[in-house]
C-alpha cells in the first residue's frame, strides 16, 4: 500500500489544469526573472523541492485514481546533467519515500548545486540510480523525462537523443510518459524542436512556475501532451507583457447581449467579398459561417461571372455582384476568400480599406497587400483614419509574403512573426496554425489552445474569416473578435472529433452549425434558462 508523497511547501502541492483558463505563458527570460526574485526570499533548494513534490503528487494521483497496467510497475526516470535532472531526482525520492517503486537512469552525473543536493537526498533515501539505459521498458509503468528543461541551446545528442527517441516510441505504443517542465529537446519559447536532434513526445507534462508558449504552438502541442501547471508558490499572473492562453474570459464580456427588444440591425450587417470565377464556394462558406455566428444580415459580393443567384441551403444570404454591393452600408467587411489577384480585385480591396466599417483581410486580399507597397501602406493608414485596426488572418505562407521572408522563418518564431506583422500593419493578426497566435498592435498576444488536425482541410480558413467578420459586425473590438472566432472555430473542431466526425474527413461546412450550438450553450443559455 502506497501513500501520497509529502509536500515540501505548506499543504498539498497545487496543480493548475489550463482548460478554459487565460493563464500566462512565460518566456525563458520571464521565468528566469521570476526564479531569481523568488529565490532571494526562500531557503536553498526550495524551488526544486517544490517542483519535485508537485510532479510526485501528479504521479501519485495518476497511480491511485487512474488504474492501469502502468500502476503496478516501477516508475522509471531519465535524469539529465542539469537542474531538470535534479527535478527528476526529487520526484523519484518523494515517490520512493511514499512506497512507490522507482528507478533512475542518470547517464551523466548532475552538476548544478541544486541538482547535487537532490542527488545527495536521493542517495540518502536509497533511490536506485544507474548510469546505463535498460534494454527494454517492459518492466516499467510510467516513464519520466527529466533530461533537459527550458533554455536548451543545442539539439539532443548521444545517449540523450537515443533516450528521447525511446521515450517517444513508448508514448506512442503504451502512453504514460511524463515530461518535467518541458519535453526534452523542445524550445519552450517557440514550440520548435531545438537544433537537428529529436525531442521527447510525452503524453503529459507538468510544467513549473507557469505554462510556456512553446507548449501550445508550433509542434509543442504534439510533444507536450496534456499539460498541468505547478506554480510552486510563484504568482505569474502579474508578469508584465505576458502572452496569454486564449480562453472565454478574454472575450466573453465583449459579446453582445441578446435582449428581447432587439432586431436584425442590432447584430450588424456583414459583407463577405471574394469569389472570382471558379472560386465562388469560398465566400459562400464564409457567409454561411457568419450567419450562424450571429450576424444580423449577411451579404456576399462575388467578383466572378459564375456566381449563383442564391444559396439554396441558406436563402437568408443576400448575393450580389461585387460591383453592385453597397459597401458603405456595411458594419463590417470580410474580403479576400477566393477573390484572385486581378486588377479589379486590387481596386476593390483599396476601396474597402477606405470604408469606416470594420475590415478583415484574408487569403487573396493578403496576397495583394503583400505585393503592393501602396496597398500595404493603406492597411496601416486605414487603422488611424478608421480609429480601429484591420484584422489580418494569414496562414504561415501568407504571413511570409507579408513579411518578405520564407515560411520557415515565420515558423521558427511564430509569436515574433505575429508581433512583427501587428506592428508593421497596425493590425490585429491571426497567424493560423497549430496554436494560432493572435497579436494586437498594442502588444497584447494570445495563443489559442483549441483545434486539431481536422482543420487541415480546404475551406476551414474561409469559415474562420466569416466567423470573425460576423463578430466584427456585432461590434466586438477587433482583438476580442479574433480571440472569440479562433477559440470557437477550434472548439467546434474539437467537438466534432469528440463525436467521431473527425479528425479524418471533417469538412469545413460542418463547423458553423457546431459553432452556433457552442455560442448559445456557453454564452447565451443562461439568459433563456427560465
Amino acid at each position: 500500500m502506497t501513500h501520497a508523497p509529502h509536500s515540501s511547501g505548506a499543504g498539498q502541492p497545487v496543480l493548475v489544469y489550463p482548460h478554459d483558463r487565460a493563464i500566462p505563458l512565460l518566456t525563458v527570460e520571464q521565468l528566469r526573472e521570476a526564479e531569481v526574485a523568488a529565490q532571494s526570499a526562500l531557503p536553498a533548494h526550495a524551488l526544486m523541492a517544490r517542483a519535485g513534490a508537485a510532479a510526485a503528487h501528479f504521479l501519485s494521483e495518476q497511480l491511485a485514481h487512474a488504474p492501469s497496467s502502468a500502476s503496478d510497475k516501477p516508475v522509471w526516470f531519465a535524469a539529465g546533467p542539469g537542474n531538470n535532472g535534479g527535478d527528476a531526482l526529487v520526484v523519484a525520492t518523494e515517490l520512493h519515500r511514499a512506497g512507490v517503486a522507482v528507478e533512475v537512469c542518470m547517464p551523466v552525473e548532475v552538476k548544478p548545486d541544486d541538482a547535487r543536493w537532490a542527488l545527495a537526498e536521493a542517495r540518502a533515501a536509497g533511490v536506485p540510480i544507474a548510469a546505463t539505459v535498460p534494454a527494454s521498458f517492459d518492466a516499467y509503468g510510467w516513464l519520466v523525462d527529466g533530461m533537459f528543461g527550458i533554455g536548451l541551446a543545442r539539439g539532443l545528442e548521444g545517449v540523450f537523443a537515443e533516450l528521447a527517441e525511446a521515450l517517444s516510441a513508448r508514448a506512442r505504443s503504451h502512453g504514460h510518459v511524463l515530461a518535467l517542465d518541458v519535453p526534452s529537446g523542445l524550445d519552450s519559447d517557440t514550440g520548435n524542436v531545438v537544433g537537428s536532434g529529436p525531442a521527447v513526445r510525452a503524453t503529459h507534462t507538468v510544467t513549473f512556475i507557469a505554462a510556456k508558449p512553446g507548449l501550445y504552438t508550433g509542434v509543442g502541442r504534439d510533444y507536450a501532451g496534456a499539460v498541468a501547471v505547478a506554480p510552486i508558490g510563484i504568482d505569474a499572473e502579474g508578469t508584465p507583457g505576458a502572452v496569454r492562453l486564449n480562453a472565454p474570459e478574454l472575450f466573453a464580456a465583449a459579446l453582445p447581449a441578446r435582449a428581447f427588444a432587439t432586431h436584425k440591425g442590432t447584430f450588424g450587417t456583414l459583407a463577405v467579398v471574394g469569389g472570382d470565377t471558379g472560386m465562388c464556394g469560398a465566400p459562400i462558406l464564409a457567409a454561411r459561417a457568419a450567419l450562424l455566428t450571429g450576424s444580423g444580415k449577411v451579404h456576399v459580393g462575388f467578383l466572378g461571372s459564375d456566381a449563383p443567384p442564391y444559396d439554396a441551403p441558406h436563402p437568408e444570404l443576400m448575393l450580389h455582384a461585387a460591383a453592385k454591393l453597397e459597401l458603405g452600408a456595411m458594419d463590417a467587411v470580410a474580403v479576400g476568400c477566393g477573390m484572385g489577384g486581378s486588377a479589379s480585385a486590387r481596386q476593390l480591396v483599396d476601396a474597402i480599406l477606405r470604408l469606416h466599417a470594420a475590415v478583415l483581410l484574408d487569403a487573396d486580399a493578403l496576397n495583394l497587400v503583400a505585393r503592393d507597397e501602396a496597398l500595404a501602406a493603406h492597411v496601416a493608414q486605414s487603422a488611424a483614419s478608421r480609429g480601429t485596426p484591420c484584422v489580418l488572418t494569414p496562414h504561415p505562407l501568407e504571413a511570409a509574403r507579408l513579411l518578405g521572408c520564407d515560411t520557415a522563418a515565420v515558423q521558427r518564431d511564430r509569436l515574433a512573426a505575429a508581433r512583427t506583422l501587428a506592428a508593421r500593419y497596425a493590425a490585429v493578426v491571426v497567424l493560423k496554425g497549430s496554436g494560432t497566435v493572435i497579436a494586437a498592435p498594442d502588444g497584447r498576444v494570445a495563443v489559442n489552445p483549441t483545434g486539431n488536425a481536422g482543420l487541415a482541410t480546404g475551406g476551414t480558413g474561409d469559415v474562420l474569416g466569416g466567423m470573425i467578420g460576423a463578430l466584427l459586425a456585432q461590434r466586438l473590438p477587433p482583438y476580442e473578435a479574433a480571440l472569440a472566432g479562433v477559440y470557437l472555430h477550434g472548439l467546434a473542431a474539437d467537438t466534432l472529433c469528440a463525436q467521431g466526425d473527425g479528425p479524418a474527413g471533417l469538412t469545413a461546412g460542418e463547423l458553423a452549425p457546431v459553432v452556433r450550438k457552442l455560442m448559445n450553450r456557453l454564452f447565451y443559455a443562461p439568459d433563456y434558462a427560465a
